[in-house]
């Protein structure tokens, strides 16, 4: 196909465009990764705090003997491995994206999914928090029990990690509750995560026991001790869901910026190639006008 000068700056125009969408895209992802970064940093406090709560009731022999179960050997929870294999009903949520241009995102965290649920006995039940997950997770074989929607701000973290308790709740006295998802890491983008949040071993409730009371007063659990210490667990869920949600977005926006940043480099090289072959067919078309000119002349001689 024979390009024209008219055809070649439509080009140019519908690139330029192009570009200005890829390059606000880009300065959102960017702002997005500071915000979840951030909303991670900010749990540090809440999270000290409530592990506090959880040592002075752990100290109560009676109450943890009630309410930990002591006879699992894996490792405390929300550790991404352990040793041995976790009994009773498996239950899972899988964080993803609802929106593409974000590479292998997905890909990566339902292969983590398959493969760690997969070498589980039982069928597990498994919830997916996007769109693209749901779908990849599906391709796979494991076909979500439910879908949640991916939040779309900082704000939207908390009602979404209260929806996922609601649904877990039923599997918190029994069975094993994950979380998969992808985190920041230093040196690449991301990689992909699990976490065992249930049950909550004697390993879990060692460590936070070991954790020294920062004053030289003494603790006292009011109210009844189970029921504060029931509630101390749940909040403790909360911040690693959270936790989980936060991560997966801020590795979202920068698998995002990555791709809108290849995007963009991709869009100049086009640029710089129209513009070349623009002005090379100008140059040929100026060239063929004086030719005509020095032609004529010639003639009129």
């Amino acid at each position: 196909m024979i390009e024209t000068m008219a055809s070649l700056r439509r080009k140019i125009d519908s690139a330029g465009d192009l570009q200005s969408v890829v390059q606000t895209m880009k300065a959102l992802a960017a702002s997005s990764i500071g915000q979840y970064e951030h909303a991670v940093t900010a749990l540090a406090d809440y999270t000290r705090t409530v592990e506090l709560g959880l040592s002075a009731c752990f100290r109560e022999a009676a109450l943890a003997t009630a309410a930990i179960e002591r006879d699992s050997p894996e490792t405390a929870a929300g550790s991404s491995s352990g040793v041995g294999t976790p009994t009773g009903p498996v239950s899972a949520v899988v964080f993803g994206s609802d929106q593409g241009l974000v590479g292998q995102f997905n890909d990566l965290v339902a292969d983590e999914a398959c493969r760690v649920l997969g070498a589980l006995p039982g069928t597990p039940e498994v919830w997916a928090v996007g769109e693209r997950v749901y779908a990849r997770l599906a391709d796979a074989g494991l076909e979500p029990a439910g879908q949640f929607g991916v939040p779309g701000s900082v704000e939207g973290i908390a009602p979404l990690v209260g929806q996922i308790q609601l649904e877990s709740d039923a599997h918190r006295d029994a069975g094993v509750f994950y979380v998969f998802h992808n985190r920041p890491k230093r040196g690449s983008l991301y990689e992909p995560t699990h976490q065992r949040l249930l049950p909550l071993d004697a390993a879990w409730q060692q460590r936070l026991s070991s954790i020294p009371w920062p004053t030289h007063n003494l603790p006292e659990v009011l109210c009844q001790g189970s029921v504060t210490l029931r509630g101390l667990i749940h909040e403790y869920l909360f911040i690693s869901l959270y936790q989980a949600c936060a991560e997966s977005l801020a590795s979202e926006n920068a698998s995002r910026l990555a791709a809108m940043e290849r995007a963009d480099r991709n869009i100049d090289e086009l640029l710089e190639t129209l513009h070349g072959t623009l002005h090379r067919l100008r140059q040929s078309s100026i060239d063929a006008e004086l030719f005509d000119v020095i032609s004529g002349f010639e003639s009129q001689r």
